[in-house]
């Protein structure tokens, strides 16, 4: 059973006032993938994204640095980590194996900034989606990103943060809070 891990240190903390952290592990068997996470400092009562980020050609993706930040705003946003971290591929969420992104079942925080996400995810299920979505059904995990996205409704963020996805998920569902590269650890 191969496991996988990544710490999750904060992203754009000295703009959104707290600096969220976690881990989160993978563990794969014959017919599921375990995933558990969990979160600390995160911004309160609110929900967060939570995804895998990644290269389709199976180049490895890395965490962002300042150097992401190409518009010099002091945040780095969802367009901005792609060129590190490539595209959003499997979503943290209520059905993982399902790969819709944007959806409002991802966890909520409580009043201190916690909360914990386990699943268990059919293996099979998830494979022939991300095949069908990036023409391999290989996750190459140890080749992957786990952003947390999320900052208050209400966080006045300047109009060159990108990472709006229709008119029910803006950007400040999008940003990136914390980030973490995975990798093998059995």
């Amino acid at each position: 059973m191969p496991t996988y891990k990544a710490e999750l240190t904060p992203l754009n903390a000295a703009k959104i006032g707290c600096a969220p952290h976690g881990t989160v592990t993978f563990t794969e068997t014959a017919t599921s993938l375990k995933i558990r996470l969990e979160m600390f400092d995160t911004p309160a009562e609110i929900q967060h994204w939570e995804h895998f980020h990644g290269f389709p050609d199976g180049r490895a993706a890395t965490v962002p640095t300042a150097a992401q930040d190409t518009n010099h705003d002091g945040f780095i946003d969802l367009p901005e980590t792609a060129v590190v971290s490539g595209t959003t591929m499997v979503p943290l969420d209520a059905a993982p194996h399902e790969m819709c992104i944007p959806n409002d079942h991802y966890p909520v925080a409580d009043a201190n900034g916690h909360y914990a996400y386990e699943k268990e995810v059919p293996l099979a299920k998830l494979k022939a989606k991300f095949e069908e979505t990036f023409h391999t059904a290989d996750l190459a995990l140890d080749k992957r990103v786990v952003y947390v996205h999320g900052v208050p409704a209400d966080l006045e963020l300047p109009e060159t943060v990108g990472g709006k996805i229709n008119d029910d998920y803006d950007q400040h569902v999008t940003l990136p809070i914390a980030a973490g590269r995975i990798e093998r650890v059995d």
